[in-house]
């Protein structure tokens, strides 16, 4: 069984994936963002791609799932630029990994 794969942000950022095939979600809410994410989880979504701009509203949520194989919660910059954070939780991920930054 194939998981399926979700990007959660503003319209504007969001808005290509769409044309790929991707389901995209656009909340607005801190609320509504908090539960796009904990729907999708349980929807049986295996990527979930969220704008760090969204993500730093609902850091307690992105880390409820980073002790879970899945989904796996990918931070992406939105068209508005990036805050580094995903960048930096690929390093802490690779850093616990393999025990110490190779990149």
């Amino acid at each position: 069984m194939h998981k399926k794969v979700a990007v959660v942000g503003d319209k504007d950022s969001v808005l290509v994936f769409k044309a790929v095939g991707v389901d995209v979600f656009d909340p607005i809410e801190k609320d509504d963002i908090r539960r796009t994410v904990d729907q999708l989880a349980r929807d049986n979504y295996g990527v979930i791609f969220i704008t760090e701009q969204l993500a730093v509203q609902i850091p307690e949520t992105i880390t409820r799932y980073d002790n879970q194989m899945l989904p796996a919660i990918i931070l992406i910059p939105s068209n508005q630029g990036t805050l580094n954070i995903g960048l930096d939780r690929i390093d802490s991920s690779v850093e616990k990994a393999v025990g110490s930054n190779i990149l």
